[in-house]
């Protein structure tokens, strides 16, 4: 009897069985690399590295406090110290052999433009260059280009309208066309040195490939639509014409740029033989994913699909969803994004997000209340006593200004009904609140616009760590707050885009279902809670709505006395 071939699903579920992938994740303070095997998802090995660089890996300037750069140094040493310490612990485990490693994928923040030579070398890696911190890579958090942000948000307006209609008809000083103009007008010799600019998602994907042609890195539909203006529907970036209204030197820098940006269905590269070498003796050749922001990543890590928002919580928050190219989306203002192909092929990617969430904490507990570690972890033991409103407190969550749904990054941090009884950890529970707010904004904007929003998944450390802000955050938002399963979902979505581009699964959906799950506990919205938290919000869109210019004729002098009312109820 002739024997059975075996069928293509067959092949690949043997294939997943027997293969791993790594996933590199770029955060705001250190490089985390893991070991993913493709049947499952499951975590062979994991190492983390820190950046030496500046303040806990950022480069900062007394002067002025919207700055916030990194060493591309940093990243390269990175790239090796984490991969190999995730390979030094995954060689221990049985089943796994380092020749089973078919694919590589890398998120990082974004956007975070680099800017390079001709040869894809970052200027702060040439001697004379090092010093300046222009020549480095621009973090995601940097708002120093506030002022180019409103003037192209103001010649869109008039100009390309369409332009910044998709990414809620604000343009932010948090990405790639503000920071370069930026650079041009404060630091004209860095700029007219740099031969192009490279988001850091696309530049480590091209460094193990090996690229030295700047001009050949391949770059990811995520960063570019959602931060540079892309769109295939007016021919990829804004036209020479536009740019010429900005500076002529930004129209005369396109042309070193890119015309093609491509989601996670093509590959970044082939992992070159000096980085197979260098990362622990990979299998040269083996394809790279292209390169998406963390948020991206990391919500295919968490299992996004349509009618699933994705929180990853971490510094700042990023809620990202998606919805079938099949279907008409709507442009929503005052979200960071709508692009077809980001996060998911074949769908549309929807992102919004708050510009502090943990930041707002730690910089509460570690630099107001000089505490560390312990400190936080006394404090929430002191919050989960307390009562919704019981303080009389309210705060907005724009320490680091507002992403959204306002994007405004000029905007600052507010606290409001404090007297000379209040304690440290009413505050910090006010500001956990804020930032529960912030994120009911958002939901709301979504849902608004049509976005559906059956499931919430939550991702980062925060989410996994801190049952306390879960439930605020259902309380407030009223939803049901699941937690991804990974401890690392960026890092573990980049392996899944791996995989899939390994030949592993067959599709997104199917390694989706294989590697990734949530936890079996979450966080259902308490009734008593959700009631009192409707007062209080009521209460934060006044402040957000007056602060945030949205009502520029508000009257304010009930809101003090009415968190006093509210405060006295549950008291």
């Amino acid at each position: 009897m002739k024997p059975t071939r075996p069928s293509l699903a067959s092949k690949t579920k043997n294939a997943a069985q027997a293969a791993f992938t790594i996933g590199i994740d770029y955060g705001t303070n250190s490089v985390r690399a893991i070991i993913a095997r493709c049947s499952d998802g499951a975590e062979f090995g994991s190492a983390v590295f820190n950046y030496p660089s500046g303040a806990q890996g950022i480069l900062l300037d007394k002067r002025d406090h919207n700055l916030a750069r990194q060493n591309p140094a940093d990243h390269l040493l990175g790239l090796e110290k984490s991969v190999r310490g995730a390979l030094a612990i995954a060689k221990k485990q049985p089943g796994f052999n380092v020749s089973r490693i078919v694919g590589i994928g890398v998120d990082t923040t974004g956007s975070s433009p680099i800017p390079v030579d001709k040869n894809n070398v970052p200027l702060a890696l040439h001697k004379r260059y090092a010093k300046n911190l222009a020549a480095h890579c621009w973090l995601w958090k940097d708002h120093t280009a506030w002022r180019e942000a409103a003037r192209i948000t103001g010649l869109a307006a008039k100009h390309r309208p369409q332009y910044i209609a998709k990414c809620g008809n604000t343009y932010s000083s948090e990405w790639f066309w503000s920071k370069i103009w930026h650079c041009l007008n404060t630091s004209p010799k860095i700029f007219a040195a740099a031969h192009s600019w490279v988001e850091l998602a696309d530049w480590i994907p091209s460094v193990l490939a090996g690229v030295k042609d700047s001009s050949a890195v391949v770059r990811g539909v995520c960063c570019a639509g959602h931060k540079a203006l892309y769109a295939d529907d007016w021919g990829g970036l804004p036209d020479k014409e536009f740019l010429k209204l900005l500076d002529p030197k930004l129209a005369a820098l396109r042309d070193r740029l890119y015309e093609k940006a491509h989601d996670a269905t093509t590959p970044a590269g082939a992992l070159c033989p000096e980085w197979a070498k260098r990362l622990g003796g990979l299998t040269a050749g083996i394809p790279i994913a292209i390169g998406e922001m963390d948020v991206h990543y990391g919500a295919i890590g968490s299992g996004v699909r349509e009618g699933t928002l994705v929180k990853v919580i971490g510094t700042s928050a990023c809620d990202c969803g998606v919805v079938s190219a099949s279907k008409n989306v709507p442009d929503i203002p005052g979200i960071c994004g709508i692009v077809r192909g980001a996060i998911l092929p074949g769908y549309y990617g929807i992102e919004a997000g708050q510009s502090a969430v943990g930041d707002i904490f730690k910089w509460w507990v570690e630099v107001v209340c000089q505490g560390e570690g312990k400190t936080h972890r006394e404090l929430a033991a002191e919050v989960v006593k307390q009562k919704p409103g019981q303080s009389g407190l309210l705060a907005l969550d724009w320490n680091n200004g507002n992403r959204n749904i306002l994007v405004d990054q000029r905007l600052t941090g507010l606290l409001l009904g404090q007297t000379l009884h209040t304690t440290r950890a009413e505050i910090y529970r006010a500001l956990i609140e804020a930032t529960a707010f912030g994120a009911r904004a958002i939901i709301e904007r979504f849902r608004e616009y049509g976005v559906p929003i059956k499931r919430v998944v939550c991702a980062g450390g925060i989410a996994e760590k801190d049952p306390m802000l879960m439930q605020i955050f259902a309380d407030v938002t009223g939803c049901t707050m699941h937690v991804t399963a990974s401890s690392q979902a960026c890092a573990l979505g980049a392996a899944v885009g791996a995989a899939v581009l390994a030949g592993a699964h067959r599709d997104f959906p199917a390694a989706q279902r294989a590697m990734t799950a949530v936890k079996p506990r979450h966080y259902k919205p308490i009734a008593a809670n959700r009631k009192t938290y409707d007062k209080l919000y009521a209460l934060y869109r006044q402040l957000h709505d007056a602060f945030g210019g949205i009502n520029k004729s508000a009257d304010l002098t009930n809101v003090m006395k009415d968190l006093l009312t509210i405060k006295e109820s549950q008291n």
